[in-house]
């Protein structure tokens, strides 16, 4: 009975995928995949994190269904992981609910079955089915009936006409194989496993670094001059290149010159990679006992205030990113800079409640990965080709029009309404008069598996 939800998965998995395109299909998987989940793990959904979890999960295949973006598919493919993890061990951090979800994806019956012969669970090995015994007894004779059928159909004319009379076209092979992978993965998923060495030392690994019983004082003496006349030096360095930033923003005029447009391009990557190394000096400096130094204070004053003035840093970049986005309009990288600018602010962020509350690496990386992770999930449930396509036709000082047609067909629509409802050159509507027949066409080819929510657009326009 218990393989009944497994099977009727399967099924449905196979007339989901087997070729066909992801549309609407990978938000009814989700939902399948959440109620196998569901019924194999009931004490896990009681809590809070695992239903949230679940939510994000089924976002982010709504983002697919309405969207059908590469953004879309990564997060609900981390979203994947993520739950399965989680479902496997909720106390450990979200990377490893990666690892985990990965792990139990591929190799999660053969784990549980070879923790089964190690000895572990033998009552649950009395009652599970012995899948590779049932396969032989099945196959084998399936196989040596087969090679007799065909030594007798060469020895008997009847015998041979009666099996040519047999019509097997109605079994399709690869259907039947993406069934089984179907019943695979939802086998594996059901009942999530763990990487049992990294999960437990994840769990008993706090965020609080230990403090030593002996501390090499004139050691830490030494490494606390040096960090601080470092970072001293390197807090005058960035005053004078804020100075010298910001009386150029102020003074400077013609924004759109091509020195501005250069300044941009290659000077953001600088300042943040900037940025990033000043993250990794401090960490350096308090990735141990000199947390636990008397004396350090100095030491964590001049390092706080190079955070604030990289955070100042970041501010000033992001003027610089905004400014190009008024005059030359967005697109993705200049999204990006944002959204990595972003990240680097809860990067200082983290950085300063670590140094403060003397906590250690793995603080770091499970609240920048959730972070992280967090972002991913809310990006994915924007349009961002509507976005920059409907700000680039009515706010941008200058406009690059064929970079809107290159983008996906989620700006469509929009593309097809300015045309008709605005003056442009022949070549511009042509392309855009282009991409918008060849996509409705394709919306007409997808068949239910694949439509996805611009169908429901088709329809409401025909009618």
């Amino acid at each position: 009975m218990k393989n009944i939800p497994l099977i009727i998965g399967a099924i449905l998995f196979s007339i989901l995928f087997n070729k066909q395109n992801l549309g609407l299909n990978l938000s009814l998987f989700s939902i399948i995949t959440t109620i196998i989940l569901l019924i194999n793990n009931q004490s896990v959904f009681k809590l809070k994190s695992t239903k949230a979890y679940s939510i994000l999960y089924l976002i982010t295949a709504i983002a697919v269904f309405v969207y059908n973006n590469n953004l879309a598919l990564i997060a609900n493919i981390v979203c994947y992981f993520t739950l399965i993890g989680h479902v496997s061990e909720h106390k450990s951090s979200i990377y490893l609910n990666w690892i985990n979800g990965l792990y139990s994806s591929f190799v999660g019956y053969v784990h549980r079955n070879f923790k089964n012969k190690d000895g572990t669970n033998k009552t649950t090995l009395k009652k599970e089915i012995d899948y590779f015994h049932l396969a032989k007894i099945i196959g084998i004779p399936f196989a040596v009936l087969i090679i007799f059928i065909g030594l007798y159909k060469n020895g008997n004319p009847m015998f041979n006409g009666l099996i040519n009379k047999i019509d097997l076209s109605f079994i399709n092979i690869q259907w039947l194989l993406v069934a089984m992978v179907g019943y695979y993965l939802l086998s594996n998923i059901s009942k999530p496993v763990i990487v049992d060495s990294t999960t437990i030392k994840d769990i008993n690994t706090n965020n609080l670094l230990a403090k030593p019983n002996n501390l090499g004082v004139d050691k830490l003496k030494k490494e606390h001059q040096l960090g601080f006349v470092l970072i001293l030096l390197l807090n005058l360095l960035i005053l004078l290149f804020l100075i010298t930033d910001i009386t150029y923003l102020i003074t400077e005029n013609d924004f759109r010159a091509s020195s501005f447009s250069n300044q941009v391009h290659s000077g953001i990557n600088a300042l943040i990679a900037s940025i990033i190394i000043a993250i990794a000096i401090i960490l350096y400096f308090f990735r141990g006992d000199l947390n636990f130094y008397k004396d350090n204070k100095n030491l964590k004053t001049v390092a706080y205030i190079w955070m604030l003035l990289n955070a100042i840093l970041v501010i000033n970049i992001i003027i610089k990113d905004c400014q190009y986005i008024y005059f030359f309009g967005l697109t993705y990288k200049r999204i990006g800079v944002l959204v990595y600018l972003l990240l680097t602010t809860i990067g200082l962020i983290t950085t300063s409640i670590k140094i403060k509350n003397i906590k250690n690496f793995w603080y770091l990386l499970r609240i920048n990965t959730l972070t992280a992770f967090t972002i991913l999930v809310v990006s994915c449930t924007v349009n961002w080709d509507s976005c920059i396509t409907i700000y680039n036709l009515n706010y941008a000082q200058s406009m690059d029009f064929n970079y809107l047609i290159n983008l996906s067909n989620n700006n469509t629509f929009i593309l097809k309404n300015y045309i008709d409802n605005n003056d442009l050159n022949i070549k511009s509507k042509r392309a855009v008069q282009q991409k918008f027949n060849k996509y409705i066409y394709l919306l007409k080819q997808k068949n239910w598996q694949e439509i996805q929510f611009d169908n429901l657009k088709l329809i409401k326009t025909n009618d």
